[in-house]
């Protein structure tokens, strides 16, 4: 019997294993004669007593009826029963009203044991750069442990991108990224972003820009909206530079955003092909308020003369438009144009459909081509005739312009009429356009007007010289939304007759 027990497991490992010792003690009780029987006559047997089974308990996190002794909090980590917790609250919320934070925010929050603690947390974010006004803007930022949430995802933030010094700012705007979960919510968007092409070097960039990115959902609104924008005709690729430049719209949605604005801009003649190509360069027209900003906008150019057909046109030109304060600048700019250079209101209106910038073009930028000419000895009937033709006169720089008069005066030996009648003389190259085609024309014993060897392709002016005879001048190109871009003698030079429309018109606008 002795030699039985020896051979059973060693008393140390019987005791740190429930399983075990419940196997000793009813192994003992098989073995051994009950506690309270009279000793036996074999001597060689010894009486033993060992705990009841019934008085082992394994731990467990469940509660028990001394709640004082359950198992500590995964966050906090220290034992505390009810009255302490209540005491160490009362002692935290005097803290905090003594550094000036408001604690009533902080009422359904489960705070840390200890003051120590709390003023660790307070004194980490002040050193991140925020304030104690900042702390107070969102005082749940409080709850998360510097160990456990704050420095993961600090850490998390200047690994893909954000400066050190820029953390307090990132966190300031938006603090509840201190309650993110590093790998379920933080690393699946920016692995969404990456998988956007937008850059490594730029998503701290992007971020800083738009913190809120973090907290959606990359199956949700941000994949919605890329879905729909690719189905308009935008190329997949360009969207992580559209990411970049305005991350906004991986925000709105699509059925009261996004759609609404695009199918009332198809409604005034846009393609979505154009629209694609605009959204591109400039993603930031999808942020203008369709109802507070677009459709205001494109009564007020209607209301000022723009012709409803040539809206289009005005806004694949220059976008912009839509988002502008527009009726005071169409204000101030048509009362400027009146003053210095007598141009009425049809006029005003012509020149904005030619040339939509203006719009925003500062005064005295324009004053200085308009003064050039008037003291050219150019009525100023005249100097506004020439800028309803070629309103990108008032564009060019000054000195370009008098490089150009002073070759038109003294080697073309032309009288001024010519200008007057052919504006967009002072818009093209001196050295590499005018003073190229002018020589070779005197070469050749050529004279012609200006528009017929400057308002054309190098190809075209190379088939014009080798012609036999001059052909009859023809007016410029025209631009329509609806249709082809016609070009003077397309029906000689064009071979596009076999493409659609819809082709050309996408071809045209790609480099608008």
């Amino acid at each position: 019997m002795t030699s039985l027990l020896r051979r059973k497991q060693p008393i140390k490992a019987i005791f740190t294993n429930p399983i075990n010792l419940t196997q000793h003690l009813a192994l003992q009780q098989f073995l051994l004669p009950p506690i309270n029987s009279k000793p036996s006559q074999n001597p060689q047997i010894p009486c033993i007593e060992l705990p009841r089974v019934s008085s082992f308990r394994p731990f467990s996190s469940q509660p028990t009826k001394f709640p004082e002794y359950e198992m500590p909090s995964v966050t906090w980590g220290v034992v505390q029963g009810r009255k302490e917790k209540l005491v160490s609250r009362v002692i935290i919320c005097d803290y905090l009203k003594s550094v000036g934070i408001v604690p009533d925010e902080l009422e359904n929050l489960e705070l840390p044991s200890t003051v120590e603690v709390m003023r660790e947390r307070v004194e980490f974010l002040q050193k991140l750069g925020l304030t104690i006004d900042d702390i107070n803007e969102y005082p749940l930022m409080l709850g998360c442990s510097v160990r456990k949430n704050i420095i993961p995802v600090l850490g998390y933030l200047e690994k893909i991108g954000i400066q050190r010094a820029k953390l307090g700012e990132f966190v300031k705007n938006y603090p509840q990224v201190l309650h993110m979960s590093v790998v379920v919510e933080l690393v699946p968007v920016i692995k969404f972003l990456r998988g956007l092409d937008v850059e490594k070097q730029d998503m701290g960039y992007v971020l800083m820009k738009y913190p809120e990115l973090l907290g959606f959902k990359p199956e949700g609104t941000m994949s919605t909206s890329v879905a729909y924008l690719v189905s308009i005709g935008v190329c997949p690729r360009d969207i992580g530079p559209m990411v970049t430049q305005y991350p906004y719209f991986l925000g709105m949605r699509v059925g009261t955003m996004i759609k609404p604005l695009v199918d009332y801009l198809v409604s005034l003649g846009l393609p979505k092909k154009v629209l694609a190509r605009m959204f591109e360069k400039r993603a930031y027209v999808l942020g203008y308020d369709l109802e507070e900003t677009v459709k205001p906008n494109v009564d007020c150019l209607v209301s000022f003369g723009i012709r409803r057909e040539k809206l289009a046109s005005v806004i694949a030109q220059y976008p912009q438009i839509l988002g502008l304060p527009l009726k005071a600048k169409l204000s101030s700019q048509q009362f400027f144009f009146n003053l210095k250079v007598k141009l009425d209101p049809e006029g005003f209106a012509r020149v904005i459909e030619r040339m939509p910038q203006i719009v925003s073009l500062n005064q005295n930028v324009i004053m200085k081509p308009v003064e050039f000419l008037l003291g050219r000895g150019i009525p100023a009937v005249d100097v506004a005739n020439m800028i309803v033709k070629c309103p990108q006169v008032i564009a060019v720089q000054v000195g370009l312009m008098k490089n150009s008069y002073y070759f038109f005066k003294t080697e073309m030996g032309r009288p001024l009429k010519e200008i007057v009648d052919f504006p967009e003389f002072f818009t093209y190259s001196l050295e590499s356009r005018i003073k190229l085609r002018y020589h070779r024309l005197q070469s050749k014993g050529i004279r012609c007007s200006m528009a017929w060897f400057l308002n054309c392709s190098d190809q075209r002016f190379e088939e014009r010289l080798q012609a036999d005879y001059i052909e009859m001048e023809t007016a410029g190109p025209s631009f329509s939304m609806g249709g082809k871009l016609e070009l003077p003698g397309s029906e000689i030079v064009s071979d596009e007759e076999d493409e659609s429309d819809d082709e050309i018109l996408y071809r045209r606008t790609v480099s608008l």
